[in-house]
């Protein structure tokens, strides 16, 4: 049974959306604020976290930077207000997987958190294939989740993880915005090319921060990324 955390200052948020996934088999944590959460949750933390932005005490952003110094793997859905859109950004290059508006609908909380435990699972189907890809001085452990850059391990969210996937395993080739969102986000669930654009800026500021000469991803302006390998013209 995965366990997920609910942090919001909004009471009735928190039970509306405790309810629900309570009903999908899911075992919930409410917390008021990030402070709350802070001091219940990092020595344990949840299988995923769904997290309010502005909150007194401490804030959503601030919480989702002191988690990810604990866990990169930790999947985190941010909720914001419509016109927060400088924050929402923010919250994505800090390390939210994925973000909803409010007022959201229920159902596709809900789905959204199943496609981010989905993710898992298909990471482990590949792995009976391969359990790990190796272009050059670049590996990916699909078993581990683990990333290696000239033998530096780097800390990635799953969605980094799943983008950084979907762009290496070919080489050289350019990849939509729209592909990219296929495979990052199986499950056709919507995002902007705003939320690629963060996450892909999130993934190169990773890689620079071991090696500020890495220059191999690449915007092909008008059209997308592509992995650029030694050998790509």
């Amino acid at each position: 049974m995965y366990t997920i955390a609910i942090v919001d200052d909004e009471k009735n948020i928190c039970e509306t959306v405790a309810y629900a996934l309570t009903k999908e088999g899911y075992k919930t944590l409410t917390y008021a604020n990030g402070q709350e959460a802070w001091n219940a949750l990092q020595h344990n933390l949840p299988d995923l976290i769904i997290l309010d932005i502005i909150m007194p005490m401490m804030d959503g952003l601030e919480l989702c930077r002191k988690l990810r110094g604990v866990s990169e793997g930790l999947p985190i859905i941010f909720l914001t207000s419509k016109d927060e859109e400088f924050d929402r950004v923010l919250g994505l290059e800090i390390g939210a997987d994925d973000y909803l508006c409010k007022p959201f609908s229920m159902r596709e909380l809900v789905t959204r958190v199943k496609v981010l435990f989905r993710r898992f699972s298909l990471g482990s189907k590949e792995q009976e294939s391969a359990q790990c890809i190796m272009v050059e001085n670049l590996h990916l452990d699909l078993q581990r989740y683990t990333v290696k850059w000239k033998g530096s391990a780097l800390p990635l969210t799953i969605t980094e993880f799943m983008l950084l996937q979907s762009l290496i395993k070919k080489p050289g080739i350019v990849k939509t915005r729209n592909q990219l969102m296929e495979e990052a986000y199986p499950d056709n669930i919507y995002v902007s090319d705003r939320t690629i654009d963060s996450h892909i800026k999130r993934l190169r500021k990773k890689f620079i921060a071991v090696d500020d000469s890495f220059t191999h991803i690449e915007t092909v302006y008008g059209l997308g990324y592509r992995y650029k390998t030694e050998c790509t013209p």
